[in-house]
């Protein structure tokens, strides 16, 4: 008896092992990695970058169908011209894209598309065409304009006929088309257009020869307009970012249409997803000044308009209801000044030097349109003067020293690379900007090792912002600014020591866009996103700093490659954070060691600005990975933290519009001490049904292990285990948790 019974058990053991074989054996999803190729993460300047701000352009949308040569463009140049192509001989291209308005018709909305006519300025960046993306290349919108009935209207038989019965319009196709079997046809026609199309560009305003190294092609005010528009302060970079000033996506900002209602569904209308009602393209800001109206509808008649639309805080901010509205457009706190300095940035962004000339006929003999006037030129070049900062290149580096009473940013300013500026103890209420390569600025303590202290007094948006390569602060203090501490943008090799941040806005110290970046002996508090910030960077060390009473202790967001060990941070809502968002440019976050920490009691409540992705962090979370693979987090002491002492989740557990790879992959957690935590859930996390737990999971990936004697939910396997056997018991688990519960 005895035998047989343990016969039966044998073969239960047998049958339940080859049923976890086989189900771990089975197909399990996994996100795909991000190609190197693809990845836009840290510095991305040119190699021979002589700036930050020095970056090479994408890659043009051109096929290879339809390589461009200067035939095809000098043919398209005429075509772009001449209304012959229309089914009335009577409208070209240029009548809704003038070169005297910006490629636009200066109109709110055409007679023809319904819509503000956009420029075509940069077009040949974007990958979706129109304001709601409904075509693909440029060549297949340009065979959408001319045979849509409510623009030209070709009846395309008659158009070649006619194009074919003009002997110059022979010599051209032939000459730009001569292996085509019909040199002459609606595919040569779209693709003339869509070569001369891509030339239509503006990369020599006086933004771009500041990029290139002159720093006189810019004004005082416009340097900081520069600097608001890549701040947290205004969230323009989400969008608007360098080189192309567009994103090449779409957004919801809640523009109302006539009647203060939004009727347009936009992108919704292509895509059939509701939630893209109301979403339309995101243009370039080159040469923005001289396309007036704006918006889709041409709701806003000037920059100043558009500006206080976003100051407001979009459509949420007039009034409206928008339930998809962007989360990064959100009201912002900005003085007259700093609103002057977006405006006369904007203006920088003007470039009509390689202005296309209107012909003075065209071979049809068909009536061409005329040259017309555009008063943004004169108001751009009313504003883009230049300044007066004088060079002092051909000196040696040496030592510029900043005592109390001085003008700070004019020492600044003459800086040179190699250059260290010594700032005498004392308290100094500025803020200053520096895109000085090879720049070390340190404070002088005084004999107590107190440090000289910058204090914006809530007037000045940053303590210092800097684009500079091999850019170091040490031993000084910030506080009392409205957007961030330190910020640098766009550099490699970063180093900022020695610092105390308190109550300077949404960030204490703030690289961005950076590769090499080192954060060591930093105090930090009073943040309303992140004390430590690290983000879209690649190779970051953040050690030995203290934060508390932030929203989020430390933060990497977006990165590659990050060490995250021996900090101190307590008080905060999250201690530590480690995501992947979505809707910004970097789509990578992985490969980081989140070690020897203390992380305790952070449990303060969340005080980040509506809109920010910071606002969604529910307090009481000491390590948070939110969508990040391959991260390894050890040896913490982690206590007292009441939501979770370690919480992994995917990047759509909290937000519906997701565009990167969401799932936490790879993440190994092991060595770590607890204590009292998960004792006090936030409600966001018990709406959800979860528990507090040392460890908190979403069984979004299998891929996650747990090796500490820690108490987590839903339990976590070990490493230890097989693959398959890992697999097996998350398919389990997440059948149980869909089906079951």
């Amino acid at each position: 008896m005895l035998k047989k019974i343990g016969l039966w058990i044998l073969g239960i053991v047998a049958v339940l092992l080859a049923a976890i074989t086989t189900l771990g054996n089975l197909p399990t999803p996994f996100d795909p990695p991000v190609p190197p190729e693809e990845q836009v993460v840290g510095a991305q300047t040119k190699d021979d970058a002589k700036s930050a701000f020095d970056i090479a352009f994408p890659d043009s949308n051109e096929p290879a169908n339809n390589p461009t040569t200067q035939a095809k463009v000098d043919l398209g140049h005429v075509l772009f011209f001449d209304p012959i192509l229309s089914g009335g001989d009577d409208v070209s291209c240029a009548s809704c894209h003038h070169p005297d308005l910006g490629f636009s018709d200066g109109q709110a909305v055409s007679e023809a598309a319904g819509r503000n006519v956009p420029t075509l300025y940069e077009v040949a960046y974007r990958s979706a065409l129109y304001m709601d993306g409904r075509s693909d290349t440029l060549e297949a919108q340009v065979v959408d304009v001319l045979t849509n009935r409510a623009e030209m209207n070709a009846d395309i038989d008659e158009m070649v006929a006619e194009l074919e019965a003009i002997d110059a319009y022979v010599d051209l196709f032939s000459e730009a088309f001569p292996d085509a079997a019909e040199p002459i046809s609606l595919e040569t026609v779209s693709q003339a257009i869509a070569a001369f199309e891509r030339g239509i560009v503006a990369h020599n305003s006086p933004y771009d020869q500041f990029a290139a190294g002159d720093n006189t092609a810019l004004t005082a005010s416009q340097r900081r307009g520069l600097n608001l528009l890549r701040s947290g302060a205004t969230g323009c970079y989400s969008c608007h970012f360098a080189p192309t000033f567009n994103n090449d996506d779409f957004a919801v900002i809640g523009v109302p249409d006539a009647g203060n209602q939004i009727t347009d569904l936009g992108v919704e209308a292509v895509s059939g997803d509701a939630a893209d009602r109301g979403a339309f393209a995101v243009p370039t800001l080159r040469n923005i000044a001289l396309t007036a109206p704006y918006m889709h509808a041409g709701q806003f008649e000037t920059l100043e308009e558009v500006l206080d639309f976003y100051i407001a805080g979009g459509g949420e901010g007039h009034g409206l209801t928008v339930e998809n509205q962007a989360f990064f457009v959100s009201p912002l706190t900005l003085t007259d000044s700093d609103r002057q300095d977006l405006l006369n940035f904007l203006y920088a962004l003007t470039d009509e030097s390689t202005l296309v000339e209107i012909p003075s006929e065209v071979p049809s003999g068909l009536r061409v349109v005329k040259t017309k006037s555009n008063a943004a030129r004169a108001a751009a070049n009313r504003v883009n003067l230049g300044s007066a900062v004088i060079s002092e290149e051909d000196r040696p580096a040496m030592v510029l020293t900043v005592s109390p009473g001085m003008d700070v940013q004019a020492v600044f300013d003459r800086a040179i690379a190699g250059d260290i500026i010594k700032i005498e103890y004392g308290t100094y209420n500025t803020g200053i900007i520096t895109d000085v390569q090879d720049l070390t600025v340190r404070g002088e303590p005084n004999a107590a090792g107190e440090y000289p202290t910058f204090d914006g007094q809530f007037e000045f948006t940053d303590g210092i912002s800097a684009t500079g390569d091999n850019f170091v602060v040490e031993k000084m203090t910030f506080r009392n600014y409205t957007a961030n501490g330190v910020k640098v943008d766009g550099a490699t090799n970063i180093v900022m020591r020695d610092l105390k941040v308190h109550d300077t806005g949404i960030y204490g110290t703030y690289p961005v866009h950076c590769t090499d970046v080192l954060i060591e002996r930093v105090e930090v508090s009073g943040a309303a996103d992140a004390g430590v910030y690290a983000g879209q960077c690649k190779n970051v060390i953040v050690r030995d700093t203290i934060a508390y009473d932030n929203v989020l202790g430390i933060e990497v967001e977006n990165s590659v490659n990050a060490e995250v060990y021996d900090n101190h941070v307590y008080n905060n809502s999250f201690g530590i954070f480690i995501p992947l968002l979505p809707n910004i440019a970097s789509k990578v976050s992985y490969d980081t060691k989140v070690y020897n920490n203390i992380v305790e009691n952070n449990n303060h409540p969340n005080f980040a600005p509506d809109g920010f992705a910071a606002a969604l962090a529910p307090p009481g979370g000491g390590i948070v990975i939110l969508g990040s693979d391959n991260a390894q987090i050890y040896g913490n002491t982690i206590t007292g933290n009441q939501t979770a002492g370690i919480a992994v989740f995917a990047t759509s557990s909290f937000f519906e519009e997701v565009d990167v790879y969401p799932n936490p992959e790879n993440v190994r957690i092991y060595n770590n001490t607890y204590a009292d935590n998960g004792l006090a859930p936030d409600k966001v996390i018990t709406d959800l049904g979860l528990p507090g737990a040392d460890v908190l999971w979403d069984a979004s990936a299998w891929s996650v292990t747990l090796d500490d004697d820690a108490e987590s939910f839903p339990p976590l396997p070990p490493s230890w285990l097989p693959d398959f056997v890992r697999k097996a018991y998350w398919k389990i688990l997440t059948f149980a948790i869909n089906n079951l519960l």
